[in-house]
């Protein structure tokens, strides 16, 4: 079991939102952060009897925003993907732990589980609260909500007229930390667009945000195009989820409403970097490249425009391993010309912001829920990759 008291000695650090030089020592006692010193403090802390971890770099640990942890991302075979899917519900679990345990290792201590809809996210969950699990933090989505005969089966149930909206959604509120809504299909990529309309209107979609607010939890919408994205906004969602086709008055709307945004680049670049992997001709890869321009673009224009900002990256979609995958999605928002510190933020302390953490940067009084890594990011992105050791919040 991780010894209840312990110090880490750091060359600098970066709090969430702001970088800090060092040497720094970090006092841990019971899970939560005593003091922080100016100072190599070691081996006083040492002759002490405390325990003393040494690393070039400490920041909060990786928040991957968007995951789906029972599908296996490694896997690009349509065949194999579908195999996966129809396994019993134990190895699906098995799946998703070692998807968990993988994450944990690239130095993701929580991330967020899009849906699924066997419940597989909720009893991890349960599973990464025990002391000792080996497991990040997990907030689940549970099983979201959607229309019948549309996109998103393996992760949500169906709901028809507005009593069946309110009485899911309460029902759902009970178990999962967010209500997710399935507010549009995927995109097509040969038509380079979101070509089928959206699941829910304004007035449903308004009903399904305020249902979950009388609940006490937050909503997020898969969504892309621009129909539903209106909507989505418009309806104060908490965050929308992917977002491909984003415009200026919609990001306009989603900063005025404090609207969160989740843009999950992976998927689609991977499709794009790898065509062979589904097929695609070359006019669908050149479709591709421009909706991962436009989507560099408006992920720019977010962030001038206040709209808050959360890295997410679909893992468990084909070719986006988790953990890993989380790295790739950081290297799309720095060629996006997004910079370094606040990519960083928006992989931690924006995360932990929306998600109601009371305390969501490190700093004295808040839970050590960090990662020791060993340079500093600023000097080599690189050392994002080799983490040291990490430290998921105590639940």
């Amino acid at each position: 079991m991780e010894q209840q008291t312990f110090a880490v000695v750091v060359d600098a650090w970066f709090d969430g939102e702001a970088r800090h030089s060092g040497p720094a020592s970090f006092l841990v006692r019971g899970g939560l952060i005593e003091a922080i010193s100016a100072g190599d403090h070691g081996d006083d802390l040492a002759r002490r009897g405390i325990a003393v971890h040494r690393g070039g770099y400490l920041m909060p640990g990786l928040v991957d925003a968007h995951v789906h942890l029972f599908l296996d991302g490694a896997t690009s075979d349509a065949r194999l993907r579908a195999e996966h899917l129809k396994q019993p519900v134990p190895q699906l679990t098995e799946a998703a732990r070692a998807s968990a345990r993988q994450a944990l290792a690239c130095g993701v201590t929580l991330v967020r589980d899009a849906g699924d809809r066997h419940g597989i996210n909720n009893c991890i969950r349960a599973e990464a609260m025990a002391p000792g699990s080996g497991l990040p933090r997990i907030r689940s989505g549970g099983l979201g909500v959607k229309r019948a005969k549309r996109y998103g089966a393996f992760m949500a149930t169906d709901v028809a007229d507005a009593d069946s909206i309110r009485r899911s959604v309460t029902e759902l509120a009970a178990v999962n930390d967010e209500i997710k809504l399935i507010l549009t299909g995927i995109i097509d990529f040969d038509a380079g667009a979101v070509t089928d309309e959206p699941q829910f209107d304004l007035e449903e979609t308004r009903l399904v945000v305020a249902s979950a607010r009388a609940c006490g939890v937050n909503t997020f919408a898969h969504c892309s195009g621009a129909k539903g994205l209106a909507i989505a906004a418009r309806a104060g969602v908490g965050s929308i989820e992917h977002g491909f086709f984003m415009d200026r008055e919609t990001l306009e709307v989603m900063a005025e409403r404090g609207v969160a945004w989740t843009p999950t680049f992976s998927p689609v670049h991977f499709q794009w970097a790898h065509p062979e992997a589904v097929g695609w001709s070359a006019n669908t890869v050149g479709k591709l490249r421009r909706i991962l321009d436009a989507h560099a673009e408006h992920l720019l224009l977010a962030r001038q425009l206040g709209v808050a900002l959360l890295l997410g990256t679909d893992a468990g979609s084909m070719g986006v391993e988790h953990g890993r995958a989380l790295f790739e999605e950081i290297d799309r928002y720095l060629e996006a010309g997004l910079p370094l510190a606040a990519t960083l933020a928006a992989a931690t302390a924006a995360a932990r912001r929306h998600f109601g953490c009371d305390r969501w940067r490190l700093a004295r009084g808040a839970p050590f829920d960090a990662v020791l890594l060993p340079a500093s990011p600023f000097v080599d992105v690189k050392a994002l990759r080799h983490p040291v050791r990490s430290w998921p919040a105590p639940a």
